[in-house]
C-alpha cells in the first residue's frame, strides 16, 4: 500500500490537485468490523511522511482532505482526529441530506470544512441514475445550511451520469461561487435565468416553471421506486391528480417546444421535453397497470384495454428513449438514456427494463351493470356494504363521481335519479359501452342547513339498481363568507405550512419561505444556525387558524423534508400547541431517521418517500375556531405542510389536498 499511496502522489507532479487521505475497505466496504481508530491513524500518519518525502515541502502546504463518508464519519464521531491543515469532508446520506455539519467550537481549523453531495447514487435503498429527481430548492436549503455552518472549503457533488443533471448542476456550482447572490426567495428567478440563457427570454417563464414542476413531481419518489401501489387509486382521487398534473405539464411542455426555434429543439428536448414526457408517462404506466389489476378484480369490460394501456406506455418509454440516443443532434447523445428503470425488485437495478404485470381476463357478452364510487375500491352490487360518496361541504364545494362500467360486451342503457332537487346527476341517462363517469353536485342556495344523506338511484342492465348515498354538510353557522383561516373537511385540516395566518419572530430568528421546496408546495424554516429554543411567549412559532367541526381527541401530522440532525444529536424537536394548550415537545426522528444506514428501515422510509412525518396528539374540547401553532424548538426542520385528523384521515401517498382557507 506504501508503494501505491508514493506512485500516486509522483504522478500528481505539480499539477493542482486535492490529496484524500485514509482510506476504506474494499468493494466500497468498511476496512473491518469496527472502528479502527488506531490503524487508520497510523495510515493517514503515513501517507503525510510520503506527501512530504515525494513532494519535498511540508505536508501542509499541499491541499488535503479527509473524506467523512459513509462508516468513515463513525472514526470522528468516536474521536479520530487528524491534523488542524487538513480539510474535513462531510458527506450527505447519498440521498441529498447532509450528515454532519461543524460545531461553532471547530470551525476556526486551518483546513476548515466541506461538502460532498450526491444527484444520483447506487446503493439502498434503491439506486437512481435514469433522470434527473433533484429540485434546486433542495440544494439551496442543504447547501445553504452548509454555509453558514463554515462548511465552505471544499464542495462535490457526485452527478455519475452527466447528461441529465445539466440544471442541478449549474445550480449547485453558481451557488457556490456567490452564496449571497441567491437568497431563498431568488430561487425561482435562478430558474428563469437558467432557461433563458438556453432558450431565450420569450419563453423563458414558462419552461422555468415546467422544469420546477416536473422536478418536483419526480422528487416525490424516483421513478426507480415507483410501482402500481405508490399512488392509490381511491383516496383523495391521489392517482388521478398525479397523472392528471404530469400530463398538463407534457402537454404545456410539447406546446412550448413547438414555439421554439427549429436550431433549439434537440436542446429542449434533451433538457426539458424528455424528462417531462418520459416520466408523465412513466406515472400513467403504473397508474394504468394499477387500474388494470383493480378492474381485473371488478370483473370490468375495460380490464383488457388497460392491459393494452400499459403495453403503449412500455413501448413509448422505449421510444422516447431510442429518440434520445439516435435522433437528437444526429446521435449526438447515443446510449445517455440506456438506464434501465422500470422493474426493480430491490436496491440494484434489474438487467433489463420489465413491464409490470398485467392481467387479462374473458369478458361474456351478456352486459352486466357494475358501480364504483369514490373513495372505494369496492363495487356494487356485489359488495354488502353501504356505496357511500365522500362527503361534500359547503365550504369546499366539492363534486364527487360514481361509475357506472359493464361487465359485458353488449352496451346498455342507464339512467341515474337524485332523490332530491337541490343534488344534480349529470348526465343523468346514457349508455354505457365500457364504462361512463357521472357526477354529483349540490345547489348550495337550496341545500338545508345540517348534513344531509341523499340517495341518488343508478338504474341500468335488467332493471337492476344500486343506491348511492351522498353525505352534504351544510352548516348553519359559520357561513361560507363569516370563517378566516381553514375549514375541517371529511375529518381532515391540510395546510400547507407558508399558508400560516401569523409567523412570530424573535430578534434574528427569523422564519423563511423556501418556495418550490418538497412534495406538495413550498417549505418554512428558520437560520440553521439559531439556538435551540424552549417554546413559550415570543418564541418563534407559525400560528394556523382553524375551524373544526370534531371536537375530542386530534392527530397533528407535521410533514418536514428529510433532513438530519447535522448536530450528530439524536434528532430535530419542534413543539405544537391548539390554543392555549401546553406546547407538545416531539422529536421528530424519534424512529431513528436520523441515523442514515442501508439497515436503518426509518431512515430508509423516508428517504425513499422524501418526507418525515411526525405525529402528536391533542385534545380539543369543543367545535368552533381554534388555533393551532407550530413551534420551533431545534434549527434544522423544514415544514411542508400540517395535517390535523379529527377522525377522517384515510391512507395515502402525499396526503389530503389542501382544505378550503379563507385568507
Amino acid at each position: 500500500m506504501r508503494a501505491f499511496w508514493r506512485e500516486g502522489i509522483r504522478r500528481m507532479g505539480s499539477n493542482e490537485s486535492i490529496v484524500t487521505l485514509a482510506m476504506r475497505g474494499d468493494g466500497d466496504e468498511p476496512m473491518t468490523q469496527g472502528t479502527a481508530i488506531a490503524l487508520l491513524e497510523r495510515i493517514v500518519a503515513d501517507q503525510r511522511t510520503i506527501l512530504g518525502e515525494v513532494t519535498g515541502r511540508n505536508p501542509s502546504a499541499q491541499p488535503q482532505v479527509w473524506a467523512l463518508y459513509k462508516e468513515v464519519q463513525d472514526y470522528y464521531d468516536q474521536g479520530m482526529r487528524v491534523p488542524e491543515d487538513v480539510t474535513l469532508l462531510f458527506a450527505d446520506d447519498n440521498w441529498g441530506n447532509i450528515r454532519r455539519l461543524p460545531r461553532a467550537a471547530d470551525r476556526a481549523r486551518s483546513g476548515g470544512f466541506g461538502v460532498y453531495y450526491h444527484f444520483d447514487y447506487v446503493g439502498g435503498p434503491r439506486n437512481y441514475k435514469w433522470i434527473n429527481t433533484t429540485q434546486v430548492s433542495r440544494v439551496w436549503e442543504q447547501m445553504h445550511g452548509a454555509w453558514r455552518q463554515g462548511a465552505d472549503r471544499i464542495w462535490i457533488v457526485n452527478v455519475g451520469d452527466i447528461k441529465p443533471m445539466e440544471m442541478p448542476i449549474s445550480f449547485f456550482l453558481d451557488y457556490a461561487w456567490n452564496p449571497e447572490a441567491w437568497p431563498a426567495e431568488r430561487i425561482p428567478e435562478w430558474t428563469r435565468q437558467w432557461a433563458q440563457r438556453q432558450f431565450g427570454a420569450e419563453h423563458a417563464d414558462a419552461i422555468a416553471r415546467i422544469l420546477s414542476e416536473y422536478t418536483r413531481f419526480n422528487s416525490r419518489r424516483k421513478p426507480e421506486l415507483l410501482d402500481t401501489a405508490t399512488y392509490g387509486l381511491t383516496a383523495y382521487n391521489e392517482a388521478e391528480r398525479v397523472t392528471s398534473e404530469y400530463a398538463a405539464l407534457a402537454a404545456e411542455a410539447e406546446r412550448i417546444g413547438a414555439l421554439l426555434p427549429a436550431d433549439a429543439r434537440d436542446a429542449y428536448f434533451q433538457l426539458v421535453l424528455h424528462p417531462v414526457h418520459a416520466s408523465a408517462n412513466l406515472h400513467d404506466l403504473y397508474v394504468s397497470a394499477a387500474r388494470n389489476r383493480l378492474y381485473a378484480r371488478q370483473g370490468r369490460a375495460s380490464t383488457n384495454t388497460f392491459a393494452d394501456r400499459v403495453r403503449a406506455r412500455f413501448e413509448t418509454d422505449a421510444a422516447l428513449s431510442r429518440r434520445y440516443n439516435t435522433e437528437i443532434a444526429g446521435g449526438k447523445w447515443a446510449h445517455m438514456m440506456d438506464q434501465t428503470h422500470i422493474g426493480y425488485t430491490y436496491w440494484q437495478e434489474p438487467p433489463r427494463n420489465v413491464m409490470p404485470r398485467v392481467e387479462v381476463i374473458q369478458v361474456p357478452v351478456m352486459a352486466e351493470m357494475g358501480v364504483a364510487v369514490e373513495g372505494s375500491d369496492a363495487w356494487w352490487p356485489a359488495s354488502r356494504d353501504t356505496a357511500v360518496l365522500p362527503p361534500m361541504d359547503a365550504f369546499s364545494r366539492q363534486t364527487r363521481w360514481i361509475e357506472i362500467f359493464n361487465r359485458g360486451s353488449v352496451p346498455f342503457a342507464f339512467s341515474a335519479a337524485s332523490a332530491q332537487p337541490w343534488v344534480t346527476v349529470s348526465p343523468s341517462a346514457g349508455r354505457v359501452d365500457a364504462e361512463t363517469r357521472i357526477t354529483v353536485s349540490v345547489d348550495w342556495d337550496r341545500a338545508p342547513a345540517g348534513i344531509q344523506r341523499v340517495p341518488v338511484t343508478i338504474t341500468g342492465a335488467d332493471g337492476r339498481r344500486v343506491v348511492v348515498h351522498a353525505v352534504i354538510h351544510n352548516p348553519q353557522t359559520p357561513q361560507r363568507g363569516q370563517v378566516r383561516g381553514f375549514v375541517e373537511g371529511g375529518g381532515v385540516v391540510a395546510m400547507e405550512a407558508e399558508h400560516y395566518t401569523r409567523a412570530v419572530n424573535a430578534g434574528a430568528i427569523r422564519w423563511t419561505r423556501i418556495p418550490q421546496i418538497g412534495r406538495t408546495l413550498s417549505g418554512m424554516t428558520v437560520p440553521i444556525d439559531a439556538p435551540s429554543q424552549t417554546p413559550g411567549r415570543g418564541t418563534p412559532s407559525l400560528e394556523y387558524r382553524m375551524h373544526l367541526f370534531t371536537p375530542g381527541e386530534v392527530e397533528v401530522r407535521a410533514y418536514f423534508s428529510p433532513s438530519l440532525d447535522t448536530r450528530g444529536g439524536e434528532g430535530l424537536r419542534y413543539a405544537v400547541s391548539i390554543d392555549g394548550g401546553a406546547p407538545v415537545i416531539v422529536n421528530a426522528h424519534a424512529d431513528g431517521s436520523s441515523r442514515a444506514g442501508d439497515r436503518n428501515a426509518a431512515w430508509e422510509q423516508m428517504v425513499a418517500q422524501n418526507i418525515n412525518v411526525s405525529i402528536s396528539r391533542h385534545r380539543v374540547d369543543a367545535a368552533g375556531e381554534h388555533v393551532l401553532r407550530f413551534w420551533m424548538v431545534d434549527p434544522g426542520l423544514v415544514l411542508q405542510r400540517i395535517v390535523v385528523n379529527t377522525g377522517g384521515l384515510k391512507p395515502s401517498y402525499l396526503g389530503p389536498p389542501e382544505s378550503f382557507r379563507a385568507p
